[in-house]
């Protein structure tokens, strides 16, 4: 566990004066109190360790506990409770695991006075507990292939979260989660799961998980948008004549009908095949890609030969 120098933390010397700590202490939570740090969770956390190290310096006997022990452990010695431990009475918590090593149990308030920003504090008065804050917000990215992207459902998720163990200790365990993926899901997209995210502070609610969808490359659609894009490769031939052939699809295969004389490049649409929901749902484009052999045998050269003497046809017209 770590040693945590409250001297060091307040800005003070050891053999600072109750009156030193106290203006110390005034002039840091000022500066860290998490009312006028909204957005600053670091902000929080200096705030905390200046309170738990002012809940000790300010007290006579808890600066001398401290002060005791602090010492043997700084110095990497075992700690031997000084006479008088047992009788030490804290109140509150939420201090550190080094604070409750000392003392055997946590801290409770801070006393102090300044007005700022909307709040204010009376030193020597009832002392601040910390208001319960709502964790933060996490995310995670979550891959689906395209066919789960586009067919939705319910699914699980494993993630590795930072807990606090019996002995406060931060340890990393596993959750498995059910998340409900809608139909037509897009790339980038979040899906939220209220309650998932990060623990809050002083017995706040949980803040929220969203995972961001990362579609996985497929082997054979191309994602625009809400609109998939299929690449038909089309023999000379069938081009030439047209003909129909069975598409895959997301939602099974269909037969399309190829006009005769379409060329390499053009697109024909499948409606309602792409990703997306409702009126916003896209569609599945087969771009058409004319391919040549590569080989030929000799009667297929020959017939090709005979095409090009009896074609009247020009691709170019420059």
């Amino acid at each position: 566990m770590e040693y945590k120098d409250y001297y060091k933390l307040l800005g003070v010397s050891r053999t600072a004066t109750k009156d030193e700590i106290g203006k110390a202490f005034k002039k840091l939570a000022r500066k860290y109190h998490p009312d006028l740090n909204p957005n600053d969770a670091a902000a929080e956390g200096r705030f905390k360790e200046i309170n738990e190290a002012y809940e000790v310096l300010k007290d006579e006997k808890k600066r001398k506990l401290y002060d005791q022990f602090g010492s043997d452990w700084e110095h990497g010695q075992n700690f031997q409770p000084p006479p008088g431990y047992e009788n030490v009475n804290f109140e509150g918590a939420g201090f550190s695991d080094f604070f409750e090593t000392i003392f055997g149990g946590g801290g409770g308030s801070f006393r102090g006075g300044f007005q700022q920003g909307g709040f204010s504090q009376g030193f020597g008065g009832s002392g601040f507990h910390s208001r319960p804050r709502r964790g933060s917000d996490s995310e995670a990215v979550y891959e689906l292939t395209l066919e789960e992207a586009y067919q939705g459902g319910t699914k699980s998720i494993t993630l590795q979260e930072q807990v606090a163990g019996p002995d406060g200790i931060p340890r990393m365990t596993t959750k498995t989660l059910e998340v409900k993926v809608p139909a037509g899901v897009k790339d980038g997209q979040k899906i939220r799961l209220a309650g998932q995210g990060n623990p809050g502070l002083s017995g706040g609610t949980r803040g929220d998980l969203y995972l961001r969808i990362r579609l996985m490359p497929h082997h054979l659609y191309k994602v625009k948008d809400n609109d998939i894009v299929l690449d038909l490769p089309l023999a000379p031939w069938e081009a030439v004549l047209g003909a129909t052939v069975r598409i895959p699809t997301l939602d099974g295969p269909v037969e399309m009908k190829i006009p005769p004389g379409i060329g390499s490049g053009k697109k024909l649409r499948i409606k309602g095949r792409g990703l997306g929901s409702g009126a916003r749902r896209g569609d599945q484009y087969v771009r058409i890609m004319i391919q040549s052999p590569d080989r030929l045998s000799g009667d297929e050269r020959r017939l090709w030969e005979e095409l090009k003497e009896a074609s009247s046809f020009t691709p170019r017209n420059f």
